[in-house]
């Protein structure tokens, strides 16, 4: 397989990993969290509104509050980053991971280039202790980290998938 043909297979499974998240948050903005308000949906999981100016979990909130372009520009390098070593990646698990790493960052990166801030939405918690509100983009980027951990594993396939050898 060639390797604009792995690009192509990595930025459609990024594209569509940001669409999703894209449409998720709209859906939760202008219909399901319109007015914003709170949803139990389960014992552990409810959909609760919420922005993020900070990073992973809020850190750097007020830092980084003045200059949500940067950060936002900063997640489209890496997305774009993501994409290229996804392109090259010998293996379709690390491919597939890399992918949807990227289309976690281009999806949380177009909404802080949209708003300034990242919109999150749901809300797991055991009790009175809540995880971070996070959104489709954080879990595409989870799946991602977790596909590469994966093919990182001993006793995984080391030898370079079909689609890599001889590729022109």
């Amino acid at each position: 397989m060639s390797w604009s043909r792995r690009f192509v297979l990595a930025a459609a499974v990024a594209l569509a990993a940001a669409g999703l998240d894209q449409v998720s948050k709209w859906l939760m903005l202008e219909v399901v969290l319109n007015p914003p308000r709170l949803i139990e949906l389960t014992p552990f999981l409810n959909l609760r509104l919420g922005f993020n100016t900070g990073v992973s979990f809020g850190l750097f909130r007020e830092t980084l509050e003045a200059w949500p372009g940067l950060l936002g520009l900063f997640k489209f390098a890496a997305g774009f980053g993501l994409l290229a070593w996804a392109t090259f990646a010998g293996h379709r698990l690390e491919r597939i991971g890399l992918a949807l790493m990227a289309g976690g960052a281009f999806g949380n990166a177009l909404d802080r280039w949209r708003q300034g801030a990242v919109t999150d939405f749901l809300d797991l918690h055991w009790g009175d202790w809540h995880w971070p509100t996070f959104n489709g983009a954080d879990i595409a980027l989870t799946f991602g980290v977790a596909l590469m951990l994966l093919a990182a594993l001993p006793g995984m396939n080391r030898t370079p998938d079909q689609t890599t050898r001889g590729a022109s």
